[in-house]
């Protein structure tokens, strides 16, 4: 079986803000003091926004009123 939707989980403004405040922290606190961590820590959070980005662009925008319907 084929699905041609995608089954895109809507994440919270929460989940955004951390990638960004992280992202901030990671790259002036972080890298300067430890090359490997920072950039790990750069990756890391850079793919959490990318990742909110994407959430916020393609999750359906009814999501919590689908959630208690039972599908058929």
């Amino acid at each position: 079986m084929h699905h041609t939707e995608f089954n895109i989980a809507p994440l919270s403004g929460g989940y955004m803000l951390t990638s960004i405040v992280g992202f901030l922290v990671s790259a002036f606190y972080i890298l300067p003091n430890s090359t490997t961590w920072g950039f790990t820590f750069v990756l890391f959070f850079t793919l959490m926004f990318v990742a909110s980005m994407i959430s916020m662009t393609y999750a359906p925008s009814d999501w919590p009123l689908g959630m208690g319907k039972k599908k058929t």
